[in-house]
């Protein structure tokens, strides 16, 4: 696994990047490309892409729902980063059937992926008004 680089002691320009949530999305994304940088080169368009963009997408979901200025918007684009987590971890258990990882590799990434969704769902109930019984 990666060194954690985000976020030891500073403050971003924008909100996004004080999140914690945030800083968790760039480091699994480096996670998640060097991890995939063993795959096959025949998967560059295959899954190494797939896995790749939906890492990215875990991040880039996050400061985009931010910047949309309310609460149920960025709560929507949290489900969105959360389903790109779970998208990456499924990716991780194809590339080890088909051999691309061994049994044990991709271990270090499925408990940041753990981590990251629970940090997420946590925040997307932060973020969403208890329902009233009708």
């Amino acid at each position: 696994m990666m060194e954690r680089k985000w976020g030891q002691g500073r403050s971003g320009f924008f909100a996004f990047e004080d999140l914690d949530v945030y800083g968790l999305a760039v480091d699994f994304a480096a996670s998640i490309y060097e991890l995939s940088a063993v795959f096959p080169d025949a998967e560059r368009f295959g899954l190494t892409s797939q896995i790749r963009r939906a890492s990215t997408s875990v991040a880039l979901n996050i400061a985009e729902g931010r910047g949309r200025g309310t609460d149920p918007d960025f709560a929507r684009f949290l489900w969105q980063a959360r389903g790109s987590v779970f998208e990456c971890v499924s990716a991780v258990h194809l590339a080890r059937r088909l051999t691309f990882l061994a049994a044990d590799d991709g271990t270090d990434v499925l408990e940041q992926a753990h981590v990251l969704s629970s940090k997420l769902t946590a925040l997307i109930h932060r973020l969403t008004p208890p329902r009233r019984p009708a």
